[in-house]
């Protein structure tokens, strides 16, 4: 890399040898056949976003995962594409599915008919799965054809695809040929064939298996994992994870001295031996005992002694020019020894288990050949708000502002000043008003010392109640009551001289998605309450809405300023002011709080208008104020 990680350990994930390793697979797809990217169990370790960014970028049709929160976490990060779940979900995971778009592998008729009643009236995918011999998940046999016939027959549910799966495509043709012939059989039989058919892996692929099916799905050998005998497969594929420690320090062994619990090394000859920071607790097999080698400086290394939680010993007798904070690279390219696959294969055990398992205490780097792309956090997931409880998250938000602004006292006054009256209440949803349109016009008034007002405002917010309030009062203090409470839309201040009555404060409309309103006059003792509302509410609740507010009113001629006040979260405000000739001069002042904090301002004769950027964002109580 241009960049090498001054860490105890870290893993490089070379995203150039993850496309060289897609094309060779693709080399094997027949012309009808597109390809399925499997990303569950993180990508095997890889990192299921980056992996899934490029494997669509180079043509994946669909991305598979193992169970609901895999799909839904890729959703959480951008990712639009297809997403399979393969695995059976449970009936309790249907809401989510739906919501987040994803498609259940169904081998289950009860779970069939429940996602049907749940799906409403928009017709829902899913994948039906046939056990055409691997005996874990799937329809068996003798069912499916009938099972298959009842699901079709669901309301709300589109299948768009079967699949199955072979048990051992790498090692067995007879078996694999017969899951062949009754998937096969299988699909054959069905009255209409769905959009996908699928059962190959990727050694079914290369070994030629399903060439009837339109549909692969890459899973190791993406990675550059060869779980076949096939030695060419194996120069063919490059190794995407490499896992990387230093040496943390060098010792000097006699003959007859041991290394590690239990005394399982002892050294034959005098040595040099070092030790490296990483064991078991890192993803590094405790199996690798004394069998494993690594490589240092362009030499094989044998690991001696048993590998603990948090070390391992290596016999660096041969090495030369050694010194502490080398590198040693236990695990990917560089030698055969170290792949993936040879480690597993000392101990009989598993190439994706290791994958999945390894550096777990270490930071990514993502790299494509020799250039650093960027690194991803130690953690095996991306942050998400949903993992944490409310006190928590209040915590890591708090701390983090901190970190990012290097004060923690900035990073405590913004939170708790700022965003804390956000997260006050988390029963209630945090909604916005957009595309903020206020007009002001000052009119000839009949009442002396008076301008009549006909103000109209209009701006879209999600619905969250059937009914709202409009308030008028005749002081700072009775208004500022209704600042404070989430059923008011709008607020005015009546002059205190005059009458709390119709004639000084009219609703001339009130619509929600262009349904009038029923407005209903509530006398308090020092305002007004128009209660609004509409049985048809009700049903658009939730559902993001324009309102309108037109009113007619008087306001007073010697008060030389007119003030407009945002008191929601607004994104996009224009604030017009229509005003007589007698008014000479007027001069806008604005007060607004957030990234375009002077919006700009046009003068036209007898109006002026103060319009921020649509895309801009304007926090609670910015506004302008008009003097004349």
């Amino acid at each position: 890399m241009e960049v090498i990680p001054q860490e105890r350990s870290w893993v490089e994930l070379d995203l150039s040898a993850f496309a060289q390793n897609l094309d060779y697979l693709k080399s094997y797809l027949k012309s009808h056949q597109g390809f399925m990217q499997i990303v569950k169990a993180d990508a095997y370790g890889h990192g299921a976003r980056e992996i899934a960014e490029l494997a669509l970028k180079k043509g994946a049709l669909y991305l598979g995962v193992a169970n609901l929160e895999e799909g839904k976490l890729l959703r959480m990060q951008g990712i639009m594409a297809p997403i399979l779940i393969l695995s059976p979900s449970l009936e309790s995971e249907i809401g989510e599915i739906i919501e987040y778009d994803l498609e259940p592998g169904v081998s289950d008729l009860g779970f069939a008919v429940a996602f049907s009643r749940a799906a409403g009236k928009r017709q829902r995918k899913v994948h039906i799965k046939l056990d055409s011999g691997m005996h874990r998940s799937g329809l068996r046999l003798e069912d499916a054809l009938d099972i298959y016939r009842q699901i079709a027959a669901l309301p709300n549910i589109h299948i768009e695809g079967v699949f199955s799966h072979f048990a051992a495509a790498e090692s067995d043709a007879e078996f694999s040929h017969y899951q062949e012939m009754e998937f096969q059989s299988f699909v054959a039989a069905l009255p209409h064939k769905p959009k996908y058919i699928h059962i190959n892996n990727s050694a079914a692929c290369i070994r030629g298996y399903g060439a009837f099916s339109n549909l692969a799905r890459f899973g190791i050998f993406s990675f550059g994992i060869n779980t076949t005998d096939d030695t060419a497969i194996s120069q063919a594929l490059k190794p995407v994870m490499s896992f990387k420690s230093r040496i943390s320090q060098i010792k000097s062994i006699k003959k007859g001295e041991s290394i590690g619990y239990n005394r399982d090394w002892i050294a034959e000859k005098d040595g040099k031996y070092a030790v490296i920071p990483v064991g078991y607790a890192d993803g590094y097999d405790y199996l690798l005992s004394n069998q494993a080698k690594t490589l240092v400086n362009g030499t094989l290394c044998r690991v001696i002694g048993r590998v603990s939680m948090d070390m391992i010993t290596i016999d660096v007798s041969q090495v030369t020019a050694l010194q502490t904070g080398d590198i040693v690279c236990l695990l990917g390219a560089g030698d055969e020894s170290i792949k993936a696959e040879r480690l597993t294969g000392l101990y009989q055990g598993s190439a994706y288990e290791l994958l999945c398992q390894i550096g777990r205490r270490a930071r990514r780097y993502y790299v494509d050949g020799d250039s650093l792309l960027y690194s991803a956090p130690m953690s095996r997931r991306d942050f998400v708000a949903d993992d944490f409880a409310d006190g928590k998250l209040s915590e890591i938000i708090s701390k983090a502002l901190s970190q990012r602004l290097r004060s923690k006292e900035m990073g405590n006054l913004i939170y708790r000043d700022i965003l804390r009256s956000f997260f006050a209440n988390k029963d209630r949803d945090l909604h916005y008003r957009k595309d903020f349109v206020h007009e002001v016009s000052f009119l000839p008034s009949d009442i002396e010392g008076y301008y009549r007002v006909k103000t109209t405002l209009s701006y879209h917010k999600v619905l969250d109640s059937e009914r709202f309030i409009i308030a008028c009062a005749r002081s700072d203090e009775e208004l500022r009551r209704y600042f404070i409470r989430r059923d008011v839309e709008y607020r005015w201040l009546l002059d205190e001289k005059l009458e709390l009555n119709e004639d000084s404060f009219r609703i001339s409309a009130a619509r929600v998605n262009g349904i009038e309103l029923n407005c209903r006059i509530r006398q308090q003792q020092n305002s007004l309450e128009i209660h609004c509302s509409h049985p048809a509410l009700e049903a658009l609740i939730g559902q993001n809405l324009l309102f309108e507010i037109d009113t007619d009113t008087l306001y007073p001629k010697d008060m030389h300023q007119f003030s407009v006040f945002i008191s929601e979260l607004t994104q996009g405000v224009k604030i017009a002011f229509n005003y007589p000739e007698e008014i000479r001069v007027v001069q806008p002042v604005t007060v607004f709080s957030g990234k375009q904090k002077n919006p700009p301002i046009t003068f036209e004769p007898g109006r002026i208008v103060v319009a921020s950027s649509r895309q801009n964002w304007v926090f609670p109580l910015s506004g302008v104020v008009f003097s004349y």
